[in-house]
């Protein structure tokens, strides 16, 4: 059952969405922004309301006309609507509002540092997970898994943009169809493709994939059976370097290069390193953190699951010569119990988990005698969570800075840091 209503939106969520109050409720309001007035239809969406905006009555002097004429299908982008200095403040305000109601973590307790603006709000993404779509490529729409074809993204970087509709032209309808995703990956100027398969590979596959290299459209690919239908197979060369750091398309990169950089930069500081130190950093990944601490310390010891992550870090290893890093594949969770069990102790912990947070981090900090923390965040409930359990292990948020690595959408990296 549904019901019309004229509602006010008061604030956004940390999904994104505009919220309203009703009969003491909160209504979630996709594409609203906060100080309009808007006519929604609401109805009940498990435990929450949620309304569809019908009609805009008064509007928000930060909406404005969205610069991107598949905005409002595509799932992509999802704050394309609100201006770019807007959206810095509220992704702020989200990180800030959730320590303070969710954490208990006081405004006033920490220094709040200058929020990172992208230096681009467009063009700046170097990697998206495409899907066929009618013959096409594209992205899910907005709130759905249906798809929508997408010959140009405006938010990737300048060597992807046109990517979408060059690389369908090149694959062919029926290569298209046996395709269950691409995943794009751009490092400085060198793009590199993984072609994910339905079931096994065919030699037109093989042929699609080696005319796009001869023709200088990629620099390597990763063609991906279906699940049990054979081994991965590399052309070309799909591994790409940026900063010491190893990537491929099929793995995981931050997807804005210049504010990651920043971000390294931040945490590296922020960790206070000396020469004596041993740092352990959970969720390590490739090692987009690690290269960039090992110089200034006695020992590094890196934990990721990924396989894939583990084996690109260890091949950049290899090749940069670094000698106090070690690397160690499985759950981070059940390695740092581990460690405290054994009475391991490092002076420095570094955890940059995903969204579903780090939720041992308190035990591991104290148990470890860690006496500095440095948490880097992509979901601000989950920070608010760690933050109070850090605090209530007797660690003191000293400073947090929040990085704009997602221009156009709801998505904020913050970056915390606890003294012991």
């Amino acid at each position: 059952m549904t019901v019309k209503l004229e509602l006010l939106v008061d604030r956004l969520s940390n999904s994104g969405d505009g919220v309203a109050q009703y009969e003491g409720r909160a209504v979630f309001l996709a594409g609203a922004l906060p100080g309009e007035r808007v006519l929604a239809e609401v109805g009940e969406a498990g435990k929450t309301l949620r309304g569809d905006v019908l009609q805009l009555l008064t509007l928000s002097p930060s909406r404005r006309p969205p610069p991107c004429s598949l905005a409002d299908r595509c799932g992509g982008c999802d704050w394309m609507h609100l201006q770019e200095e807007a959206q810095l403040q509220h992704k702020q305000e989200i990180v800030l509002s959730s320590l303070e109601h969710l954490g208990g973590v006081d405004r006033g307790s920490y220094e709040l540092l200058p929020t990172v603006k992208s230096t681009e709000s467009l063009g700046y993404r170097r990697r998206a997970v495409l899907h066929p779509v009618n013959g096409a490529l594209g992205f899910h729409g907005r709130a759905t898994h249906e798809r929508v074809e997408v010959p140009r993204c405006p938010a990737l970087t300048k060597p992807l943009a046109d990517f979408p509709a060059v690389l369908a032209k090149r694959l062919g309808a029926n290569t298209l169809k046996e395709l269950e995703e691409v995943r794009l990956l751009e490092c400085e100027g060198r793009v590199a493709v993984s072609l994910h398969f339905k079931a096994q590979l065919r030699p037109r596959h093989r042929e699609a994939i080696q005319l796009a290299l001869r023709d200088g459209l990629i620099d390597g690919a990763i063609l991906q059976p279906g699940d049990g239908k054979g081994q991965a197979e590399l052309v070309g060369n799909p591994v790409l370097e940026e900063d010491g750091v190893l990537h491929r398309p099929d793995g995981f990169a931050q997807a804005n290069v210049a504010v990651n950089r920043r971000l390294v930069q931040a945490a590296v500081e922020l960790l206070e390193l000396r020469p004596a130190d041993r740092v352990l950093e959970l969720y390590a990944g490739n090692g987009n953190f690690t290269f960039r601490i090992a110089p200034s310390v006695t020992q590094v010891l890196a934990v990721e699951s990924a396989s894939l992550s583990v084996a690109l870090a260890q091949q950049a290893i290899l090749k940069s010569g670094v000698g106090n890093v070690r690397l160690v594949q499985g759950d981070s969770s059940s390695i740092a119990d581990g460690l405290v069990r054994e009475g391991a102790r490092f002076e420095k912990l570094l955890v940059d988990p995903p969204r579903s947070g780090a939720p041992g981090v308190a035990r591991w900090a104290a148990g470890l005698l860690a006496e500095r923390v440095v948490y880097v965040a992509c979901d601000p409930t989950s920070l608010a969570r760690d933050a109070k359990e850090l605090s209530a292990r007797g660690f003191r948020p000293l400073a947090l800075q929040v990085f704009d690595l997602f221009p156009q959408t709801h998505h904020v990296e913050a970056l915390m840091v606890f003294n012991r």
